[in-house]
C-alpha cells in the first residue's frame, strides 16, 4: 500500500518513514507542502498523513487543494495544533481523521488500517477471498491457518488483489500501490510477483486471471 507522508520535522518524519516502511507500505515522504501537493497531482495513494504546519504551503490548504480536485483519498491529519477549533476546520475541510502529536505509534498505524481499509470498502482487519485469509495488521496471509511462504513483495501484491477483489487491477495501479519514490520498478517485475503468487496459489485452488490490456484480478478455481 502506498501512502504519502507529509512531515517537516526530521526527527519524525524519518521515525514514521522508517516505522511505516517495516510494516510493508511503500511510503513517499514530501517535506513541505508544495511538495506535498505537485505528488498528491503526479501520484494516486491509498493514504495520507498530513501535518499542518508545513513550509511553503500550509497543511490545511494542501488538503482545500486536494478536495477542490475531488480526490477521495484517505487524509489523517497528524498535528500538535490541540484545539477543538483546528480539529473542527480539518475535518470540516475533507479529513477523514485527526490525531494530536504527541501520539503513539501503535495507534497512529491502527488508525492508518482503518482508513486504508474503508477506501477499500472493508470494515475488519481480517479479508477473505475463498480459502485465503488476510490479515492486514499483523501482514499475514493463510489457508487453513497455516501461513504461506510469501515474500514480502509477493505478499503486496496479493494484498492488493485482495483488498479490491471482484475488480481489475492494472499493472499501473500496482505500481502506484508497491513503490516509493526512491524504488527502481523493472518493466517486468510485476510480472515477475504475478507469476510467483499463481504457482503458489494453485494449490489452494486459487487463480489470478490476466484481463488482457486491462490488468489481473483474483478468481476461485473449479476442480
Amino acid at each position: 500500500m502506498r501512502v504519502l507522508l507529509v512531515e517537516d520535522d526530521e526527527v519524525l518524519g524519518d521515525a514514521l518513514h522508517q516505522s511505516l516502511s517495516k510494516d510493508g507500505y511503500a511510503v513517499d515522504w514530501a517535506k513541505d507542502g508544495k511538495e506535498a501537493d505537485l505528488a498528491l497531482h503526479d501520484q494516486v495513494y491509498e493514504a495520507v498523513l498530513l501535518d499542518l504546519g508545513l513550509p511553503r504551503l500550509d497543511g490545511l490548504e494542501v488538503l482545500r487543494k486536494l478536495r477542490a480536485r475531488k480526490l477521495l483519498v484517505p487524509v489523517m491529519i497528524i498535528s500538535a495544533r490541540e484545539g477543538v477549533d483546528d480539529r473542527i476546520k480539518g475535518l470540516d475541510l475533507g479529513a477523514d481523521d485527526y490525531l494530536t502529536k504527541p501520539f503513539k505509534l501503535p495507534e497512529l498505524e491502527a488508525r492508518l488500517r482503518a482508513l486504508i481499509r474503508r477506501g477499500n470498502r472493508s470494515t475488519s482487519s481480517v479479508v477473505e477471498f475463498g480459502p485465503l485469509v488476510l490479515d492486514t495488521k499483523d501482514r499475514i496471509v493463510s489457508v487453513k491457518d497455516e501461513v504461506l511462504d510469501l515474500s514480502q513483495r509477493e505478499l503486496r501484491v496479493l494484498e492488493v488483489l485482495m483488498l479490491k477483489h471482484g475488480r481489475i487491477v492494472s499493472k499501473e495501479a500496482f505500481v502506484e500501490n508497491l513503490y516509493n519514490w526512491t524504488d527502481e520498478v523493472g518493466a517486468n517485475a510485476i510480472e515477475v510477483y504475478i507469476h510467483r503468487l499463481r504457482k503458489k496459489l494453485l494449490p489452494h485452488s486459487v487463480g489470478i486471471r490476466t484481463m488482457r490490456g486491462l490488468g489481473y484480478t483474483l478468481e476461485l478455481i473449479q476442480k
